[in-house]
């Protein structure tokens, strides 16, 4: 039995007296669901007939049915309710006039992953912007973030590196919550939106997705389990590279290689001591779509042994940088286009500074470059806090 009940839950137990007079829109996909794997358009259209006018899905579509990045959806319809469905990943990013003159109210129920780069809490910014300007409101239906509410992890983005995998200055693990992130982008970054939050009841800042009791489902196509958005927040930056990050396998992020990789070197050069929280297996495995397509790949699986000491960016970039110094004629960084930029290395928006890349190109330490970013997190920390729904 779940310990937490989601924002969802919470609005269709207690909603609240501005829905008896609102057109409704609903931004989802398949992992917006209640604690019994009821889908929120169905609950939201059960419990107000008739209040729910349209929906809009993120990146990966309306049934996260796209597999990979820059695959566009198109608008639709949803075959259950026959209500028009509204892409946010295709013609365009932010929702336009016309798609949201049907409502009201938008409300919210994604399930993020804690990762700066998630481009679901992107979406819901643009969102925050258009419903400004066209006096909407907007209702985050709060989830748990999967990796827990309080280690903050990585670089700050750099301002110069602003993309749809990073449009505001967060690291790249934040610990906020959909709805606290909604908060800051609002009002720490300014939107100024008709904004409200349903919060969640039970959840603590300590929790993994695994300590909620409430049931995955994969809010896109290679998050399949919450391990792998654990290891997300590190193994993302192979997105970056000709290494493959395990797409087109059934342990996508959780494993990783490629054709020209050593195991036996890696696992020497960086020492067990550098990796603390996990074990790294070496595997073969062949990857039946994306980089290196039935081919044969050398690399590691991950197995997390401690989750509280595991710190997937810093292991990730302990890892990038011991395959470039054993591979220097293989190792290739990937091409632009990324997310609709084309003219940057993908890497330096993964990153979000390109100084740091250069960086882990020259060998220097990742214990130093850590240290050199924890100024900033102590900012962010001080910011983050003052929009923390969970104390």
């Amino acid at each position: 039995m779940a310990t937490v009940q989601t924002g969802l839950e919470h609005f269709l137990e207690s909603p609240p007296k501005w829905v008896a007079g609102a057109r409704l829109g609903l931004l989802c996909n398949p992992a917006s669901v209640d604690s019994k794997v009821n889908h929120a358009r169905l609950g939201i259209q059960q419990h107000f007939a008739d209040k729910l006018k349209a929906l809009y899905s993120p990146q990966h579509g309306f049934f996260a049915e796209k597999q990979d990045n820059m695959i566009e959806s198109a608008d639709g319809v949803d075959p259950v309710l026959n209500l028009p469905v509204y892409s946010l990943y295709g013609k365009t990013r932010k929702p336009t006039k016309s798609m949201l003159e049907p409502i009201d109210v938008l409300l919210v129920d994604l399930q993020d992953v804690g990762t700066r780069v998630y481009t679901f809490i992107y979406t819901l910014s643009y969102c925050l912007e258009a419903a400004k300007t066209l006096d909407k409101k907007v209702v985050v239906l709060d989830r748990p973030n999967p990796v827990n509410g309080k280690t903050i992890e990585g670089n700050c983005l750099n301002p110069d590196y602003r993309s749809f995998v990073g449009r505001y200055t967060l690291p790249m693990r934040h610990a906020l919550t959909i709805g606290e992130l909604a908060r800051l982008f609002n009002e720490h970054f300014e939107i100024g939106c008709d904004l409200e939050i349903i919060p969640m009841k039970g959840w603590r800042r300590s929790m993994f997705f695994n300590q909620t009791g409430l049931p995955w489902v994969a809010p896109s196509p290679n998050l399949p389990s919450p391990v792998s958005t654990m290891v997300y927040p590190g193994q993302v930056l192979w997105e970056g590279t000709n290494v493959s990050e395990g797409r087109g396998t059934t342990l996508p992020f959780e494993q990783f290689g490629a054709p020209y990789l050593n195991p036996a070197k890696i696992v020497a050069s960086i020492g067990d001591k550098s990796i603390p929280g996990i074990v790294l297996r070496p595997i073969v495995f062949e990857p039946t779509a994306n980089k290196w397509q039935e081919q044969p790949c050398r690399g590691f699986q991950i197995h997390i042994t401690d989750p509280g000491q595991y710190r997937p960016y810093e292991t990730s970039l302990r890892l990038l940088q011991a395959i470039i110094l054993h591979h220097k004629k293989e190792f290739e960084w990937k091409q632009p286009p990324y997310e609709y930029e084309t003219r940057r290395l993908p890497i330096d928006l993964i990153i979000g500074d390109r100084q740091i890349r250069q960086q882990i190109e020259n060998m220097e330490s990742i214990d130093s470059l850590a240290e050199s970013w924890q100024a900033g997190l102590d900012d962010f920390k001080k910011i983050s806090r003052e929009v923390h729904l969970y104390k």
